[in-house]
């Protein structure tokens, strides 16, 4: 008998997938209104959900506005880059600010996403702290004048 990990793709069959799409509608929908919409018993439901967890499929966690919470300043950086652009990211990651860091083909090497207090902040963050770090050549900004669409309901396909 195997105490290796179940891979995540095997955790995710037809059952799998549709319970992960009910999360992703509603993340504190009851296990007893998953298992009557999948099929399973709730202690089935609830297992699956917490090996889902464990293996790193899923997340399940609140969504917040940034706005509501003081943060008036969003947006996007591009990052051009020089020498291990993954020793860059690692080190973009690590900054509380930041809610996502993805290592790019195109004309960026990294795209940073950044929540701020105002423009200030975001000056300090990108002006001082980014462009300080070894191994950026350039940035560009974005900043968000309106957020349009931010969901999480992509499903499994």
């Amino acid at each position: 008998m195997s105490l290796a990990p179940e891979p995540a793709h095997a955790l995710l069959d037809a059952v799998g997938k549709a319970i992960v799409e009910q999360l992703q509608e509603d993340g504190r929908r009851p296990y007893a209104t998953i298992a009557r919409a999948v099929g399973l018993s709730e202690a089935a439901v609830r297992q699956r959900v917490a090996r889902l967890q464990e293996a790193g499929v899923i997340q399940i966690v609140a969504v917040t506005d940034p706005l509501q919470l003081g943060f008036r300043r969003e947006a996007m950086v591009g990052i051009r880059s020089e020498g291990d652009v993954v020793d860059l990211a690692d080190a973009l990651a690590e900054f509380p600010e930041v809610t996502y860091v993805v290592i790019t083909a195109g004309s960026f090497d990294l795209l940073v996403e950044a929540v701020c207090e105002d423009d200030d902040h975001l000056l300090d963050l990108v002006g001082r702290r980014i462009r300080a770090l070894p191994g950026v050549r350039s940035t560009e900004t974005f900043v968000y004048m309106k957020l349009r669409k931010q969901h999480y309901n992509w499903g499994t396909r």
